[in-house]
């Protein structure tokens, strides 16, 4: 199976269990501190990454590696969780994915700035129609937001798409899974003492749905989910891998509907329909990925 293929698959996966994260963290901050919520799953992240580290035997990173390390934490660690966590306070997960529907464009962006990729003028128009058609779908299912939030949100997927970049983009060196344990791990001697000084006085009167909530984005959407993500815009090419993230939406409504009992409309269907052939095309005319440098993914 061709290096590209395999960056797919794991970008799929990876998105599929990003889908869960937005109403995940909804459910979470219904019942905590959204800055409990924002330190506990780096820490609990943290704590298993640094677990994964100590088991294996892959080289620590080296140099210029450890300044990027910091960036991405700065992206996906601090801001994005942090940002979505505030701004789901008084916006739903559903007007949240109006933005989200901007973070494919986003992480494109940064990709070719940082990672030295030129996808051709195909794949932008791809990219700019999926971008598009997911913000007004998700528009279209709940307008109601505010100034702050919407301000909230779009500084997450600023601060989310230039994490995927730097993450993707050392991955092909430093490799998938040892990316996001050497981002979480760097983070705890902040992200531990935050949780600990902010844990809930009174723990046991928080709702069982809040604390899955929580488990769910600590070792889920901060650590699995990252471990196929990065190693997919490694082997595949950060704008273009990274235009799956326009099926993440959806996953999230069909999983509502699951969880929920919400109802998946025709005109769902329609613009999942279109996006999936808007990431079909932009798989197809995005250049090909630089090559990676020899680590494990």
């Amino acid at each position: 199976m061709q290096a590209s293929t395999r960056g797919w698959i794991n970008g799929a996966i990876g998105v599929a269990i990003f889908s869960g994260s937005l109403p995940a963290t909804r459910v979470a901050v219904l019942g905590l501190d959204p800055l409990f919520v924002t330190a506990g799953r780096s820490a609990l992240a943290g704590l298993l990454a640094l677990a994964l580290i100590l088991a294996g035997r892959d080289r620590r990173p080296a140099g210029a590696e450890w300044r990027t390390l910091v960036l991405v934490a700065l992206g996906v660690v601090l801001g994005f969780p942090l940002c979505t966590a505030l701004a789901l306070r008084t916006i739903t997960s559903a007007h949240s994915l109006v933005f989200i529907g901007l973070l494919p464009l986003a992480t494109a962006l940064f990709g070719t700035w940082l990672g030295n990729e030129r996808p051709s003028r195909a794949f932008w128009a791809f990219a700019v129609l999926g971008a598009a058609s997911v913000a007004g779908f998700a528009f279209s299912q709940d307008g109601s937001g505010s100034l702050g939030a919407d301000a909230l949100m779009m500084a997450a997927v600023l601060s989310c798409g230039y994490g995927y970049a730097e993450g993707g983009r050392l991955a092909r060196s430093l490799g998938g899974w040892q990316v996001i344990c050497w981002v979480l791990v760097l983070s705890l001697p902040l992200s531990l003492p935050l949780m600990a000084l902010l844990w809930p006085a009174d723990a046991a009167g928080v709702s069982l749905s809040a604390w899955l909530g929580l488990a769910y984005v600590a070792i889920f959407s901060m650590l699995v989910g990252f471990i196929f993500w990065y190693r997919g815009l490694a082997l595949g090419g950060i704008a273009a891998v990274g235009q799956l993230q326009l099926l993440q939406p959806f996953l999230g409504l069909l999983l509502s509907a699951w969880l929920l009992g919400e109802s998946v409309t025709t005109t769902m269907i329609a613009v999942t329909a279109f996006v999936v052939a808007c990431v079909a095309g932009a798989k197809y005319t995005a250049a090909a990925p630089a090559p990676a440098t020899g680590a494990s993914s």
